[in-house]
């Protein structure tokens, strides 16, 4: 008898002292509708970004940026040296040597 009392009192305390260690559950129900649409644009902007920010590593990789900066000097010199062609052009026009 004195065993099935003290088995009946510990699991008493075991029953008591597992209910206190529960995990709280997190339940979608106490989370709003504005919460939940707020949670899935900052998901879909945080992918964008990420690929954004992918796809702009994979540009630097293929050194485009180095490529642009060449292709603009080149054109720029080249454009500078016919618009002194058409300047002394037009001043010849204007101006003849008598």
């Amino acid at each position: 008898m004195n065993k099935l009392l003290v088995v009946t009192v510990l699991a008493a305390l075991l029953a008591l002292n597992v209910e206190g260690f529960r995990v709280p559950r997190q339940a979608d129900e106490e989370r709003g509708t504005m919460t939940k649409i707020t949670d899935n644009i900052k998901s879909y902007y945080d992918s964008a970004v990420n690929t954004a920010s992918e796809y702009v590593e994979s540009i630097k990789g293929l050194k485009l940026e180095e490529k642009a900066k060449n292709l603009y000097v080149d054109t720029t010199a080249a454009a500078s040296t016919y618009a002194g062609i058409m300047q002394d052009q037009i001043y010849h026009f204007f101006y003849p040597q008598q």
